[in-house]
């Protein structure tokens, strides 16, 4: 009993602070996951619910519009504002404007957490359920979860939504309290690794189109990013300061990203 009544003060303490919120730690194969849960890992927008307003990872406003957000309950959540696959670009433009309030009927808002509620994550889950079904909302979604009995199943999940153009998996522990920050109960799986570096410069060809971005990474390491950019945004590249996402496969002794494609500039 002491124990749970020490849980409810910390959850209340974190949630006045505002605390941060959950990290998911690379899945390496190393780690069991036998009976966990899996469900599709979204690339849009990460909307964090105060039970007041929609906020960025970074606790910025997002100005959705009134009736999207209608009947959303006065705890917290989180989810991902979202479209469709392969819409990243898209949905930032919607998501951080102020004036395409009409353009929000395009997007959803898929649920996957409740943090601070009581409970384990299946218990968590349940409360918004219960909720969305007492004050149903059309642009609410909740993240189907699946239950991943080994490696082979999470193989075979994984490789079906990447042929579909999907972009991963998460898993996650059901049956640990919420976690702030990097968590050993959340896990991110993908065919590939992503991260976010800060453009620091340009390198341009003799036809004053951009042959690379210089990139520097939050460990200090600098590299030229060449690959992955339309045409147009060869001609207009994110401006020095930007943060973009860029995909990758390991690194090389230097530590510098192998094979790297750049994905999007970050917004938000």
């Amino acid at each position: 009993m002491q124990k749970l009544f020490l849980m409810l003060i910390f959850i209340l303490y974190t949630t006045l602070l505002g605390g941060e919120l959950q990290k998911a730690k690379l899945f390496d194969y190393s780690q069991n996951i036998d009976n966990w849960l899996m469900s599709e890992k979204l690339d849009g927008i990460r909307a964090f619910w105060d039970g007041k307003e929609l906020k960025t990872r970074q606790g910025k406003t997002i100005y959705a519009p009134r009736w999207f957000t209608q009947k959303f309950p006065p705890f917290e959540l989180d989810g991902e504002l979202w479209s469709k696959r392969m819409d990243f670009e898209n949905i930032q433009s919607i998501v951080l404007s102020q004036h395409k309030n009409d353009e929000w009927k395009s997007l959803s808002y898929n649920i996957f957490e409740a943090p601070y509620a009581e409970g384990d994550f299946v218990m968590r889950l349940k409360k918004v359920q219960q909720w969305f079904l007492e004050h149903q909302n059309p642009y609410v979604k909740i993240i189907p979860q699946k239950l991943c009995k080994n490696t082979q199943e999470l193989e075979e999940f994984l490789n079906d939504i990447i042929a579909h153009q999907g972009e991963g998996v998460m898993l996650k522990n059901p049956n640990t309290f919420y976690e702030e920050g990097l968590s050993n109960s959340l896990l991110k799986v993908k065919k590939f690794y992503d991260t976010e570096g800060v453009v620091i410069g340009h390198n341009y060809n003799h036809n004053k189109q951009l042959k690379s971005l210089i990139i520097k990474l939050p460990n200090g390491v600098v590299f030229n990013l060449g690959n992955g950019f339309s045409q147009e945004q060869r001609q207009n590249p994110p401006s020095i300061g930007s943060i973009i996402t860029f995909k990758y496969y390991g690194l090389t002794k230097n530590n510098k990203p192998k094979f790297a494609s750049f994905l999007h500039e970050r917004k938000d």
